[in-house]
């Protein structure tokens, strides 16, 4: 059974980063595209960046530049690091996964099988 746990999130002032944790267990990551997504009070879930199988990326226009998605297979973990971090990117944060996307990933959640539990990201002065 695949279980992914997050962790990483807190409390920061714009500008500061974070780097979010994303564990996987029952699976290796060889077998596993990887999304983060995001949900804010209000607002609907949004792909914020992926990692398929093969190592391609995708990032969400709102944090593109600030965002980067990466892997330790030796951890079998994927980070999401987060700089530049703004009042807007205030959410609760989920990685999912799939054995699906081998070559390309995207941002719809749908299309993923796995969910963690979240962890909280709060950007405020």
């Amino acid at each position: 059974q695949v279980q992914l746990v997050e962790s990483g999130g807190g409390l920061v002032q714009p500008g500061e980063s974070l780097r979010l944790s994303c564990a996987a267990s029952g699976i290796t990551l060889d077998y596993l595209a990887i999304g983060w997504f995001r949900q804010a009070p209000g607002k609907e879930r949004e792909g914020v960046s992926c990692r398929s199988r093969n190592g391609s990326t995708y990032y969400a226009d709102s944090v593109k530049g600030r965002f980067t998605i990466s892997r330790d297979n030796a951890k079998n973990t994927v980070y999401l690091q987060m700089n530049s971090l703004k009042p807007g990117d205030t959410a609760l944060y989920y990685c999912a996964a799939t054995t699906s996307y081998a070559y390309h990933c995207g941002p719809r959640a749908g299309s993923y099988d796995y969910w963690g539990q979240g962890t909280q990201v709060t950007v405020s002065s």
